[in-house]
């Protein structure tokens, strides 16, 4: 994929259209995410022949609370009891009439493992009735609304609970492998000569605990790096991002003074006192968000607290039906559940660009066009990997290059886009948040994409695309022609070296004196040494491709 980019890029028109509007285009000014595109309106029904309608009756949520707060002393299950109890009293539904329950979570509990299961005993449910776990990223509720929509579809049940919790607050730690594997072998010691032996091989290097870590297994990275990448691949600044940031906030401000967050249950923390509403929403100003540093890639990224989502407690219950019941029980259903779509892609050059790739596919394939669509709902991991969605679904480019499509689906207009906030403001307990986005969805409008899917997809970032030697003293690097000014650069090497580039308005290539790079300027993150350098204004225009380099 690199090396297929890369002769793309080189071949690219310096005045390509793409250049111009995905990397140097600005949301505030973007005529594109400010109006929907002129497409005619669909009038066909959504109903399938020979297929269940299915709907949402109910969806709710305990309130979402930043870790470490209100929730702390408790278990996963007890906020997932407090959602599926907040489910019951406000539907009223009978016990026995759920036919399966399940739930979504990322980090799970080992005293708990199927936390739905328990959960659903301490709510009261009748231990006849099946329930269990799935684990899918930032999409686990989602993947367990959608397991209880085939389990209606395919005609075994006709009510189904989904839901999700996350508990950031108490996350497992564990011993070091070292340890574990000591405990082990004593536990399996006979004679008090043998359990001296083992406690006698005990250093204190073992000690050390194995903390949890918010990252790819398969590539050690965390989302937030690769929230920084492909903010820096797509060009959406910082200011893009806390302004991003900071609508979300605003508007979830405004939506829960409003009383529109209906979804929203109140829990009565044992031992504290009723929590009623959320507690991360907080209205800041650019002045203040301006002044954090970088949380990932530091010291020069752009990524910072102000403008991630922050580590949140909190879980959700979906009360799904066939239509059919739920007619038949009295319930007027507040959506319908239509079509889905997965999709999944590299996890380290495309992790995070999962709604450009899945948006398309789902408008397809249950006939619509952007057009159609009353409300957006997509998940907010990070402001830039929003914004860098927006400009790869504005592109024709990168739907010709990447996604095998002729033209591209179009941006959402932003008065239809997460108008009650999202993740960055209301929380992202990992497992939960899709019930969420689906809720708000529903409550907002009847016609409605949601597309909470953070997981698997992002363009190949620019870091991947410049291999060179260790940077040392003064390296002659080629960049792109309409690079102009000071910019900054960061050199990650380990092995071979990468050279990612901050900004590129434009394609072509000049050669470029990188200044020294002393120890000073080394630091380790994940793994990887890095360097970062300030770049002097491009000078001597040069051909050649983008791996060359004279160090």
């Amino acid at each position: 994929m690199t090396s297929m980019l890369t002769h793309t890029i080189r071949n690219l028109p310096a005045s390509s259209a793409w250049a111009a509007r995905v990397f140097a285009r600005s949301l505030s000014c973007s005529p594109q995410l400010q109006a929907a595109a002129v497409q005619p309106k669909s009038k066909k029904t959504l109903a399938k022949s020979g297929v269940k309608n299915i709907v949402v009756v109910e969806g709710v949520r305990i309130p979402f609370l930043q870790s470490g707060t209100s929730y702390a002393d408790l278990m996963p299950h007890d906020l997932a009891r407090a959602a599926l109890q907040g489910l019951l009293n406000r539907t009223s539904v009978p016990k026995d009439v759920v036919d399966y329950i399940v739930y979504g979570t990322v980090i799970q509990e080992v005293k708990t493992s199927n936390v739905a299961r328990e959960a659903a005993l301490g709510a009261g449910f009748s231990d006849k009735t099946p329930a269990h776990t799935v684990t899918m990223a930032c999409i686990s509720s989602n993947q367990a609304m959608t397991t209880g929509v085939g389990l209606i579809a395919a005609g075994q049940c006709d009510v189904v609970v989904a839901g999700g919790v996350e508990l950031m607050s108490d996350v497992p730690i564990r011993h070091s492998r070292k340890m574990r594997k000591t405990m082990l072998t004593l536990n399996r010691a006979k004679t008090l000569g043998q359990k001296l032996a083992v406690i006698s091989k005990i250093r204190p290097d073992y000690f050390a605990p194995e903390l949890p870590a918010v990252a790819e297994f398969s590539t050690s990275e965390t989302m937030g790096h690769s929230a920084d990448r492909l903010a820096a691949a797509f060009a959406v600044s910082r200011v893009e991002q806390d302004e991003y940031a900071l609508r979300s906030h605003t508007l979830a401000k405004k939506a829960q003074d409003g009383g529109l967050l209906l979804d929203v249950v109140p829990f009565k923390v044992p031992g504290r006192d009723t929590v009623t509403k959320d507690n991360g929403i907080r209205p800041s100003s650019m002045e203040q968000m301006g002044k954090l540093k970088p949380a990932f890639v530091k010291p020069y990224g752009t990524v910072t607290a102000a403008n991630s989502s922050f580590l949140t407690d909190g879980a959700s219950a979906m009360l799904i039906m066939s239509e059919e019941k739920a007619l038949a029980m009295g319930y007027k259903p507040k959506a319908y559940l239509r079509d889905f779509v997965y999709v999944s892609q590299d996890p380290k050059d495309q992790l995070l660009l999962g709604p450009t790739y899945a948006t398309p596919k789902v408008l397809e394939k249950a006939g619509l066009t952007m057009a159609d669509i009353d409300v957006f709902e997509f998940h907010e991991a990070f402001a830039g990997q929003i914004l860098a969605n927006l400009k790869a679904m504005d592109s024709d480019w990168f739907a010709q290059n990447y996604m095998g499509r002729k033209s591209k689906v179009g941006a959402p207009p932003l008065e239809k886009f997460n108008t009650w906030g999202g993740s960055l403001s209301l929380g992202h307990p990992f497992g939960a948040t899709g019930c969420l986005c689906r809720g708000r969805a529903g409550n907002d409008a009847v016609g409605s994409v949601t597309v909470p899917l953070e997981a698997p997809s992002a363009l190949t970032t620019y870091e991947s695309l410049w291999p060179i030697r260790r940077i040392t003293r003064g390296c002659s690097v080629l960049l792109p022609v309409g690079y102009t000014g000071e910019g900054e650069v960061s050199a990650m090497f380990s092995g071979v070296c990468v050279l990612a580039l901050k900004t590129f308005p434009d394609f072509g290539w000049r050669r470029v004196i990188l200044p020294n790079l002393g120890k000073k300027d080394l630091y380790k993150k994940n793994g990887w040494e890095m360097g970062c350098a300030w770049l002097p204004s491009a000078v001597e225009a040069v051909d050649g491709s983008p791996g060359s380099a004279l160090c």
